[in-house]
């Protein structure tokens, strides 16, 4: 543990140095993946980074399973306050994931605008660890709403996922958004294993309040570090699938976006992309890649390194770095009348505070059945509860590894103007994977343009670029994170002409 600390350490200098001066959405989720960093690196941290495995889970039903009885009739959104009119039905809840802890998971799920009774489930979770997929894939990148600048009104997304499926969102662990646990030492133990464990039973449940999705295709998606919590859920129902010989859970494929994979190739991989991106000196990035050691076996960093990445703190320090060619958040005050200038395809840089204010409005509560229990605190995007997090493996390379040999269908995508877990940290990662390719690396196409590029390897796996998206590809490209969303589940290549 002290070994990996050590390396660890001039990155967490960095990452705390950039989320002071980073704005709005990028200040609070910077801030809870590097609290996850720091708690790595503290020499008496017990955080457990050991490769992730649920062999030895034991889930009882008649233990975690609880009646779903009416709950979905009573479940039903009839309209959200402010909300634009739609033909399709939205639910939202609680389930329980844990009656004797008092543990229960908030979710908000959008059938889809046509054939919802054939069109796949689609499950997306956010990272952090801590931040809310209400507040983010919800309603600032592929949710059928956004809010207005009032914090009153919504307005359509008209590049909503539930045009290619009926989608799930979910507030996981306990202490985020809306989810809670009656047991507040929870907060201090949370981590990969338990959230990955109650987002199963979670699903467990769900299918039962919702039957008729129990056989229906379904797909995990997700960005950030839910690049851990969406192949350990994966993983989850593929042990316990195997366990009980069916597939009481029919998992097609995962979908994850500048995800958190690999400690080493993501650090590294960061540094290289302001090096190629002109955010620091060739010189400072030199002296980075040839005095810091990114090794997870390092025991120190020498007096060069920390001096060259002290210097790449200043240089990106003013910077959106989740979106770097972005505009920072100056005016966060809600607005009497929403701006004139709205559209799904310009992402305001001072949305959450807008999806902040229409989130505690108590009206908008009721009418999601959300804060049931009277939280002592405010929604939040990102949790402020959550005090310790338990476990986070080093690398998730070996569950991608796991899904490509059982043929399940493995999709990574990148949006290009993150230098967070950028495009370049990624492509170290799936380099490290050391699997065959089935294609050349390609441009791939919407509307006439290049909408990113591509390359197909083998065992059903496909890396994506998205040209012009930050770290939250739907909301700084929306179109072009439908067209991706829309290949993926019908497991079609993204299309190599503009004629297409």
């Amino acid at each position: 543990m002290e070994n990996r600390a050590m390396w660890l350490t001039f990155f967490f200098t960095f990452l705390i140095s950039i989320s002071t001066a980073a704005h709005s959405s990028g200040k609070k989720q910077i801030e809870a993946l590097s609290r996850i960093y720091k708690e790595k690196l503290e020499g008496n941290s017990r955080i457990d980074t050991s490769h992730f495995n649920a062999t030895h889970h034991h889930i009882l039903r008649e233990k975690f399973i609880n009646s779903q009885k009416g709950l979905k009739e009573k479940d039903l959104i009839e309209r959200l306050p402010g909300q634009p009119q739609v033909k399709f039905r939205q639910y939202g809840g609680y389930v329980t994931v844990n009656k004797t802890a008092g543990r229960a998971f908030y979710y908000y799920f959008v059938e889809a605008q046509r054939s919802e009774k054939t069109l796949p489930l689609l499950l997306w979770l956010n990272g952090g660890p801590g931040c809310s997929s209400l507040a983010y894939g919800a309603m600032q990148e592929l949710g059928p709403f956004r809010v207005h600048s009032d914090g009153k009104t919504l307005y359509k997304n008209k590049f909503s996922w539930n045009h290619a499926a009926n989608v799930l969102f979910l507030e996981s662990p306990a202490g985020v958004g809306f989810s809670y646990s009656n047991t507040t030492s929870d907060f201090k133990s949370s981590g990969d294993e338990r959230t990955a464990i109650d987002n199963y039973v979670f699903l467990l449940n769900w299918f039962d309040r919702f039957p008729e999705y129990k056989n229906r295709d379904f797909y995990i998606s997700g960005e950030s570090y839910a690049g851990h919590y969406v192949p350990q859920l994966a993983h989850t129902i593929f042990i316990h699938n195997k366990k009980a010989k069916t597939n009481s859970i029919n998992l097609k494929g995962i979908i994850i976006g500048n995800a958190v994979i690999n400690d080493e190739t993501d650090v590294k991989g960061m540094y290289a992309y302001f090096a190629s991106h002109a955010l620091i000196s060739d010189a400072t990035s030199d002296q980075i890649m040839k005095y810091c050691d990114f090794s997870p076996n390092a025991t120190t960093q020498t007096d060069k390194c920390n001096e060259a990445a002290s210097e790449a703190d200043d240089n990106v320090n003013d910077i959106d770095i989740y979106n770097i060619y972005g505009p920072l958040c100056h005016n966060p005050n809600i607005t009497q009348n929403p701006k004139k200038t709205t559209s799904a395809l310009n992402m305001d840089p001072c949305s959450d505070n807008y999806v902040y204010a229409y989130l505690n409005r108590p009206e908008v509560q009721e009418a999601l059945h959300a804060n049931v229990t009277h939280l002592p605190y405010d929604w939040k995007p990102c949790s402020e509860v959550l005090q310790k997090w338990h476990d986070s493996p080093a690398t998730i390379i070996p569950l991608l590894k796991e899904f490509i040999a059982n043929g399940l269908r493995v999709w990574i995508f990148s949006g290009d103007t993150d230098g967070r877990i950028p495009v370049t940290s990624t492509k170290y990662s799936i380099e490290q994977m050391k699997i065959p390719s089935k294609s050349s690396w390609y441009p791939w196409y919407l509307g006439g343009e290049v909408g990113g590029y591509a390359q197909v390897y083998e065992g059903n796996l496909t890396f994506a670029t998205v040209r012009g998206a930050g770290h939250q590809v739907p909301s700084f490209q929306p179109a072009r994170a439908l067209s991706l969303i829309m290949h993926f589940l019908a497991a079609t290549d993204l299309p190599n002409s503009s004629r297409k």
